[in-house]
């Protein structure tokens, strides 16, 4: 009896133990003063270059910052509190923990989704971008957070928590995490109130992830999944990717937008299509499974739901532009698994070609910037930066070496347009250098508590919240560093993603300094535009450059009055002329 339960001791010790996260550094990685931004390295012949490994943890760094729940002791933040403990006391189940989303305190699974996604997925293709900078650790810690909130929001095979909190109540609130206002709802999906793209957008990052830690490598370019290896955790993600994609297909209420089982989801993270999600489930799920038949059943979806031929972007709501190049690198580098190679690659590179040679619903701005009709205007940067992720991804398996080196110089471009290289001398990254934002729209960090007076209570932001990706520049390449300016300003969870993949690619590839190191101090007040900006958080008024539509505007009502003046002169002139007569 003894022996059995010495046995059992040891079994248990044994799963606890694989199950376990890497242990993070005694000394933690802490981010440097943004004053370091502005100092070149002192070698830039050899990897890893120590400004791009800084970058790649500070960018982790913010993940940290934005945690919700009880902090552990290992918690790098000091001005972060534990938050929201009672998160899911009102369907009793335990919420608690998770990310919130962006500048404010919802949790939102959609979102938070495609950010475990692409992380993984970029942590599979440029793992070893996060071992060369001993970042692999915070790694490992920061997808835990979040998985294991996930993990916790689909406590059934047909249930998931997409939602903790109300953006109406919640965007009323400006101030700290020890004031979040109650009672905080919970909102769920379940088999007769589906909701088909947030179950298959769940399913796609579980199976990423779950490939990423059972060491499932897409050996497209010579790196190495990133060294966080644990086939228990690995095997748990992949049975809840599993459920949840049979949730998706199978649900008994049929397959719907899950804004329509959940309006409360419509105003922050309403969905627009649920094809694409389930198309890159099925993807991922092929990889983690070892499964011909899966991909299969996404090159199905793919055709029947006429996902090809689109020029879109890649964000929290649509992924289809992601399809061709993961079928590309499934069919390249997983023969036994993929099929039909050389269409997946005509059809990625008919979507990469229509991107740098500008053939896309947008255009480049004057100061060089990928902006999309209709995307763009709030979170200028992002479809910038996806694309260039993308591009980064896909180079290794491109049909020519010119195309190869096309893609990775225009993925550059939009890489340092971001990092500084760009009208107003900005790195949108918050703490990166002294010229970076200052006044990021995070409740969190503001310090403030009247909404009122968002931009100027308290006048400096009291916390700098490290590694931050802002929204970007105005359509004129103007950034106006406006905390109530969310279009500009705001971070969040997913905006940080491609940043990270490109920062691993850089530090596995690149001896040389970001572009941020060549700025300094003041290059930024030097550029500050006046007035206000043209976007969705302050419209066009006579203090800023009219927009296109602003302009036509323009141009009727002075044709109208122009009109209305010549006919009364006319009439005045008719008048004068009988009156002369008479």
């Amino acid at each position: 009896m003894q022996h059995f339960l010495l046995i059992s001791i040891l079994l248990l010790f044994d799963l606890a133990t694989v199950h376990c996260q890497i242990p993070l550094p005694s000394t933690p990685y802490l981010p440097p003063n943004a004053s370091s931004g502005a100092q070149p390295s002192p070698s830039q012949s050899t990897l890893p270059n120590p400004q791009w490994s800084n970058l790649l943890g500070n960018l982790i760094y913010f993940y940290d910052a934005q945690r919700s729940g009880k902090l552990p002791s290992t918690n790098r933040v000091p001005w972060r509190n534990d938050s929201a403990l009672d998160d899911g006391s009102d369907v009793k189940l335990d919420l608690s923990g998770g990310y919130y989303d962006a500048g404010d305190y919802i949790k939102a699974t959609y979102p938070l989704s495609f950010t475990l996604m692409s992380i993984c997925w970029g942590a599979i293709e440029f793992g070893q971008g996060y071992d060369m900078s001993n970042q692999t650790a915070y790694l490992d810690s920061m997808l835990r957070w979040g998985l294991d909130w996930l993990i916790k929001a689909h406590p059934s095979n047909s249930t998931l928590y997409v939602l903790v909190g109300d953006a109406n109540t919640d965007d009323a609130y400006w101030g700290g995490d020890l004031g979040i206002p109650k009672p905080r709802t919970s909102y769920q999906i379940n088999d007769t109130s589906p909701g088909t793209d947030a179950a298959a957008g769940a399913s796609a990052a579980f199976a990423a992830c779950s490939a990423l830690y059972n060491n499932q490598p897409l050996k497209v370019s010579s790196s190495t999944p990133a060294s966080l290896q644990n086939t228990t955790y690995g095997a748990e993600l992949l049975q809840h990717a599993q459920q949840l994609y049979s949730f998706a297909v199978n649900a008994s209420g049929g397959q719907r937008l899950y804004q329509v089982s959940v309006p409360a989801v419509a105003a922050a993270y309403g969905s627009s299509t649920y094809t694409d999600e389930l198309a890159l489930a099925a993807l991922f799920l092929s990889l983690a499974q070892n499964s011909s038949s899966l991909f299969q059943q996404a090159e199905s979806f793919y055709s029947t739901y006429s996902l090809g031929n689109q020029n879109g972007i890649l964000n929290w709501d649509s992924k289809t532009p992601a399809l061709a190049l993961l079928f590309t690198q499934i069919a390249s580098t997983r023969p036994d698994i993929g099929r039909n190679l050389s269409s997946w690659q005509a059809e990625a590179e008919r979507y990469f070609d229509n991107v740098i040679n500008i053939r896309i619903p947008g255009f480049l701005t004057k100061g060089g910037l990928l902006f999309y009709n209709g995307y763009s205007d709030t979170s200028s940067l992002n479809p910038a930066l996806t694309a260039a992720m993308m591009l980064f991804m896909y180079a290794p398996s491109a049909s020519t070496w010119e195309k190869q080196q096309a893609y990775i110089a225009f993925a550059n471009n939009q890489l340092n347009y971001a990092l500084g290289n760009n009208p107003m001398s900005v790195p949108y990254i918050v703490g990166s250098n002294p010229n970076s934002p200052q006044n990021p729209h995070s409740a969190i960090a503001s310090g403030g508590n009247d909404i009122s007076q968002v931009d100027t209570s308290p006048p400096q932001e009291a916390y700098v919240l490290y590694g931050a990706v802002v929204g970007g520049p105005d359509v004129h390449d103007q950034f106006f560093d406006i905390r109530s300016d969310w279009p500009e300003t705001e971070p969040a969870l997913d905006i940080n993603t491609p940043m990270l993949t490109l920062a691993a690619w850089k530090v596995m590839n690149d001896t040389s300094d970001p572009f941020f190191t060549s700025l300094k101090a003041g290059e930024y007040d030097a550029r500050r535009p006046k007035g206000t900006p043209c976007d969705g958080a302050f419209p066009c008024n006579s203090n800023s450059i009219f927009q296109k539509g602003g302009k036509i505007a323009m141009i009727v009502v002075l044709a109208v009055v122009g009109s209305v003046i010549l006919g009364l002169f006319g009439y005045w002139m008719v008048l004068a002329f009988t009156n002369k007569k008479a």
